[in-house]
């Protein structure tokens, strides 16, 4: 498992860092500790699969059709 900083895991999934702590307060995903510093830690599969998930979810909405009249 490799796991990547919170600055990093912002960049990814293109959110800031503050996004992430609260995130992670709410339970969406989970931040591991680095037992030295104790700064937050995420898993870089686990970061993946939301960006999936997240994915998935905005092609169902966008795959909805929308009448004009």
């Amino acid at each position: 498992m490799k796991y990547i900083t919170i600055k990093k895991a912002a960049r990814l999934l293109h959110v800031a860092p503050l996004t992430l702590r609260n995130w992670d307060k709410k339970g969406f995903l989970r931040a591991y500790r680095n037992p030295v510093n104790n700064y937050r830690l995420y898993r870089l599969d686990q970061l993946e699969e939301f960006l999936r998930r997240i994915e998935r979810s905005r092609a169902r909405k966008s795959s909805k059709k929308i009448d004009v009249f």
